[in-house]
């Protein structure tokens, strides 16, 4: 494997970074290890994968990908060769090989194909020998065009205005995996940095960008509250925030949205509205709130239909139910679902795309937050003004045949029950 690998024009190498410098990562050419791993990396990056996990087991460890969203078996390796690989990856990951009983997390460095590429690793000890997960980072994948995320048109000519506004608060919402760090991302490279004084504080860092865009890494010493203060006495224009994760940070968050800076930022929450409610809980109050939002959206990533081989298909009376497709939608939908072919891995899905709901913080929707409202009526009044939900977004990209009935109502399953219930 390793020979293979370095005898083809290095198609694929871990690097080390150092203060001011990268090199190469040493290790014995013929090593069975150092082939083991360059061959893990390489078949994740060829096969678009996320996310790599090796899971120890009790008589071996077995690799899984994550492709599309979902995990994937991808072989398994013996006892005596999982130590080897095991530690040349917490050596490139920056972590002590000598401690196995303690959580430790890195960052890896590589080259493939001539691109430049990076994974988030964290080690966890567990029953049978250290958990090893890498989440792959791609910095070509950071450049994503806005018009390429699968918004409705009308969510993104909103957002688009949203994010060009000169202070306040936008957040991005949903649960770990939804894609708001990538629309974060790309609503960043939509504004101009050579004009703007652009910071963001993360925790990871998981894309870096190329110019004129500060980037800060959280840690123990540098919490996000304590970066945030730090750079409101950097000139900022617009400040993203990884995640809004306690009180003090949601506090002085809202703060710079007030005093004239644009805040970007994350929260975990279910839905737009829900995230009214989850600031409140967070000691925000409602007033502040009220004056300083711009804009909430939420999402969820459900998988496409592998354009080779999906074929038309008649969903369940249940599907067309939980969707709540009327009688005149069904007439002129166009269900499809993938058979499964080698392109995709006989999945029949191959890539994502998002199912979007926009709050916009109008004057009407400002006024119930000021005087605290209840969820429902802030939802009643943004559905008077076009507001949509995540389900009506996937049950749009359903019927026009893009995704099937059962990724989206997997998406977004408690609005589905709700608007069955």
């Amino acid at each position: 494997m390793s020979v293979d690998n370095f005898n083809s024009g290095r198609r694929f190498r871990l690097v080390l970074r150092e203060v001011g410098s990268t090199r190469e990562m040493g290790g014995d050419e013929m090593s069975l290890a150092v082939g083991i791993v360059d061959q893990i990396f390489m078949n994740a990056l060829e096969t678009s994968s996320s996310d790599i996990h090796l899971q120890p087991e009790r008589d071996q460890l077995r690799i899984r990908y994550r492709q599309d969203g979902v995990l994937n078996d991808a072989g398994s390796l013996p006892p005596e060769q999982a130590i080897n690989v095991i530690t040349r990856l917490k050596l490139a990951a920056g972590m002590r090989i000598d401690e196995q009983r303690e959580t430790q997390d890195g960052r890896i460095d590589m080259e493939f194909m001539g691109r430049r590429l990076s994974a988030r690793a964290s080690c966890v000890p567990s029953l049978n020998g250290e958990k090893f997960v890498m989440r792959l980072l791609d910095p070509g994948a950071m450049k994503v065009d806005m018009t390429k995320l699968g918004m409705p048109e009308e969510i993104l000519k909103k957002w688009q205005r949203a994010v060009k506004m000169p202070y306040g608060l936008i957040l991005v919402t949903g649960p770990t995996g939804s894609g708001k760090t990538s629309t974060l991302y790309a609503s960043l490279l939509t504004l101009d940095s050579r004009l703007k004084n652009i910071t963001t504080v993360e925790d990871p860092i998981e894309y870096e960008f190329e110019r004129n865009i500060a980037q800060v890494q959280v840690t123990e010493r540098l919490p996000f509250a304590r970066v945030l203060r730090s750079f409101l006495r950097q000139d900022p224009d617009v400040i993203m925030v990884g995640e809004m994760r306690d009180p003090e940070s949601l506090a002085i968050g809202i703060q710079a949205g007030l005093t004239g800076h644009l805040v970007l930022s994350t929260l975990h929450t279910n839905t737009a509205v829900e995230s009214v409610g989850r600031m409140q809980d967070m000691e925000a109050e409602p007033y502040l709130i009220a004056g300083v939002l711009v804009a909430i959206l939420a999402q969820r990533l459900v998988r496409l239909n592998c354009p080779k081989c999906r074929e038309a298909y008649t969903p369940t009376a249940e599907e067309i139910e939980m969707l709540g497709i009327s009688k005149a939608e069904l007439a002129s939908a166009k269900f499809h679902q993938g058979k499964g072919c080698p392109e995709c891995r006989n999945t029949g899905f191959k890539g994502r795309i998002g199912v979007f709901e926009l709050l916009v913080a109008t004057p009407e929707i400002r006024s119930l937050i000021h005087r605290g409202a209840s969820q429902e009526e802030i939802t009643r009044k943004a559905r008077e003004e076009g507001f949509r939900t995540m389900l009506e977004d996937g049950r749009a990209k359903v019927l026009a045949g893009w995704t099937t009935p059962d990724e989206v109502l997997r998406a977004v399953f408690t609005q589905a029950m709700e608007a069955r219930g």
